[in-house]
């Protein structure tokens, strides 16, 4: 038996970007000092654009993964102090049955904060880590000056266990007052905005796809950012301050084997000049390069004529039945794959997808 999946589509603004792109990993993130420092200030009107209709096998699940970005927390560098060139990557992942209903979901930020000086320099360690929020734990600070007591990744926690059982029109037709929970139960436990949450995972719902999961799969989420590509301001032009995320959303059976994977990745790149101003517009809204597809521009430069996302696809569906050992076991010369057959449709380099799919399978429990 079949059933249609209606989700509800979430869209997201371009920004500009090139192809360029990976850098190292870091932990410049500080804490939040209060619950009103989430990003993304848009109500589910302005989310939803559309429907899509996917049909479902009964018992299959459909994995997907959200990204709703923003960059609106930069600051200028002044007399007082470096600027700060911040990325805000709130990011879902969810599985879908065949009645449109979320099943498992898990949500994350990968907040990148990069320092910016008066005099147009990147202050930050570019080899430096940077965990996600969640990665962070109780080492985020939320905690102490929360309201109700509870760590930011708890609050994530609580609004993902609200969305299970729920389709997407419910989650569109939530309850919000000035950016937060307007249900009296969900408050109690998550009073952080929400908004930046249900377009994630309205998007993640639009965006699911029959990868080969199974109703008693485990979900994964694995993130990495880097900021290694950043560049100073100059006589030729302005810096770029680049906060590269690597992600995977896959999911596991019973036996560890990878039954589904989705790689993607957020480059944004906020631009300021030889005094410390951010140039770059704030207001937009930052797409993924699954969602920039072909706007990317990579299938000009490939020597493989494939397009990022391709290639993204292409490696998520060679993990696809096998283990993280096996993943890892990769053939791999100079970060690229050594495999011809697998080359063929993959020349970008693989660390990176690698060491997220790792830590998706040891976050899938």
């Amino acid at each position: 038996m079949k059933k249609k999946l209606v989700a509800m589509m979430c869209v997201t603004a371009l920004i500009a970007t090139t192809f360029v792109g990976c850098g190292s990993t870091e932990s410049a993130t500080e804490p939040a000092k209060e619950e009103t420092t989430e990003v993304v200030e848009e109500t589910a009107e302005e989310a939803v654009e559309e429907t899509a209709e996917v049909e479902v096998a009964e018992g299959a699940l459909l994995t997907g993964i959200g990204t709703s970005v923003a960059i609106d927390s930069s600051k200028d560098a002044s007399a007082e102090g470096d600027g700060t060139a911040q990325c805000d990557a709130t990011i879902a992942a969810v599985t879908v049955d065949a009645n449109g209903a979320v099943v498992e979901c898990v949500i994350d930020i990968a907040q990148t904060k990069i320092g910016v000086s008066a005099d147009g320099k990147i202050t930050s360690d570019l080899n430096a880590e940077y965990a996600s929020k969640r990665e962070l734990g109780d080492d985020y600070g939320m905690k102490k000056a929360s309201a109700i007591g509870k760590e930011w990744y708890e609050q994530a926690d609580a609004f993902a266990a609200w969305v299970v059982g729920k389709t997407a029109d419910e989650i569109s037709g939530m309850a919000i007052s000035e950016g937060y929970a307007g249900d009296e139960d969900l408050k109690a436990s998550v009073s952080v905005h929400v908004t930046g949450f249900q377009a994630a995972v309205l998007e993640a719902m639009n965006n699911a796809v029959a990868g080969g999961a199974n109703a008693g799969d485990k979900l994964g989420l694995g993130l990495s950012t880097k900021i290694s590509n950043s560049k100073d301001a100059s006589e030729e032009g302005d810096g770029v301050a680049e906060a590269y995320t690597t992600i995977s959303v896959l999911t596991v059976n019973a036996d560890g084997v990878i039954t589904s994977n989705i790689i993607d990745a957020v480059q944004a790149k906020i631009t300021f000049d030889a005094n410390g101003v951010i140039t770059a517009d704030k207001s937009v809204d930052v797409k993924s390069k699954n969602e920039l597809g072909d706007e990317y521009g990579m299938r000009k430069a490939s020597a493989i004529g494939k397009e990022w996302n391709e290639q993204a696809a292409a490696y998520a569906a060679y993990t696809v039945g096998k283990t993280v050992d096996e993943v890892q076991g990769t053939a791999v010369e100079e970060g690229r794959a050594a495999d011809a057959d697998l080359a063929a449709s993959v020349s970008v380099h693989i660390t990176d997808f690698n060491a997220v799919i790792a830590k998706a399978v040891a976050n899938a429990k």
